[in-house]
């Protein structure tokens, strides 16, 4: 697959991923009253998981990892730490920068996820799925 194909379809993954991140960040925050900060945690695990399985299944489709599903999955989320400490960094500047954050925490998590995606696409396709799948 074309290099301009897999960040298209990768760019879909992070917006799902976004819809994952910021709404349950928004929910835990509003409606369950969770600190912000722990909030961000668990949205983060959510939509780290819905993007392994978008790019898994169709940015990465024909490309292999080697890997067991869940050897792959965890793989994933080490990774995709590297992009979320730049997320997580810039939502913790953003939130004490801007007070009104603190109830828009969306905001804060929408600007992370911008910020991080150009890391996650690179280690994503450079390091996990780089090999072409064996045919069966």
């Amino acid at each position: 697959m074309k290099l301009g194909r897999q960040a298209g379809l990768f760019a879909i993954g992070g917006v799902i991923g976004l819809l994952v991140d910021a709404g349950t960040v928004q929910a835990l925050v509003a409606w369950a009253h969770w600190n912000p900060y722990l909030a961000r945690v668990i949205s983060f695990l959510l939509a780290a998981t819905a993007t392994w399985a978008w790019n898994r299944h169709r940015t990465f489709a024909d490309l292999a990892s080697g890997r067991s599903p869940l050897a792959e999955w965890l793989h994933w989320l080490g990774l995709m730490g590297v992009g979320a400490l730049v997320n997580y960094a810039l939502y913790v500047v953003l939130l004490l920068s801007f007070p009104l954050l603190y109830r828009w925490p969306a905001l804060a998590a929408a600007a992370g996820s911008a910020a991080a995606a150009l890391v996650n696409f690179s280690t994503a396709r450079g390091v996990l799925f780089r090999r072409p799948k064996r045919a069966v």
